[in-house]
């Protein structure tokens, strides 16, 4: 699993995972709970496996490249 983003807007996590679903990437959220007990301080991941980063990173430029996670190498 790797990170693809990191936000603590529910629209736009909403309508990511949305367009990953579409596009048959399964996508997980992470930190959910502590999200919504510490609302402001802990956002939200959302998580994809290995292989699908690329075509998730596409999908996700097209709809917030701002928001994206930097690229990290994989140790």
């Amino acid at each position: 699993m790797i990170e693809l983003l990191r936000s603590e807007n529910l629209v736009l996590i909403s309508a990511l995972k949305a367009a990953l679903s579409d596009a048959e990437i399964q996508v997980f959220e992470f930190d959910s709970a502590w999200a919504d007990t510490y609302v402001g301080v802990t956002p939200r991941r959302l998580m994809v496996a290995d292989e699908d980063l690329t075509p998730a990173r596409r999908i996700a430029g097209s709809i917030c490249p701002e928001e994206l996670a930097p690229l990290r190498p994989l140790s």
